[in-house]
């Protein structure tokens, strides 16, 4: 089972931007799906972003236009990009993978599941 390892976030202030990196090991990375999603407090897990293996994306609709999903097949690592970031975008920031190379906007298609991190927006 691919483990994942999340970094990158922190505490900024409105406009400022973030780059998260998830570090993938324990399987083929170019073969996954990989996507972002994010846990407010208090909240459900929401997606944000996805990538499949052969670099289609999608967006959630409270980040298209400000965030950017990539991925470095080399360095088996999925980043995003956060740009012009809202207090509202403050949450904790996750990655998971998907199988066969696409992805799912629902967050219990998954069962693996980085720590997180934490991304902290101040107004």
């Amino acid at each position: 089972q691919v483990q994942l390892v999340e970094s990158g976030g922190g505490l900024v202030q409105a406009g400022d931007s973030l780059r998260l990196s998830c570090a993938a090991s324990g399987g083929i990375f170019s073969t996954y799906g990989m996507v972002w999603f994010r846990q407010a407090r208090g909240k459900g897990r929401v997606f944000v972003a996805g990538i499949t293996s052969g670099g289609g994306t999608r967006y959630g609709d409270s980040v298209k236009g400000r965030f950017t999903i990539s991925r470095d097949n080399a360095k088996n690592t999925v980043y995003l990009q956060m740009n012009s970031l809202k207090p509202e975008d403050t949450a904790i920031y996750s990655c998971a993978a998907q199988r066969g190379g696409y992805f799912s906007t629902s967050d219990y298609a998954y069962d693996a599941w980085g720590q997180g991190t934490q991304v902290s927006v101040s107004s």
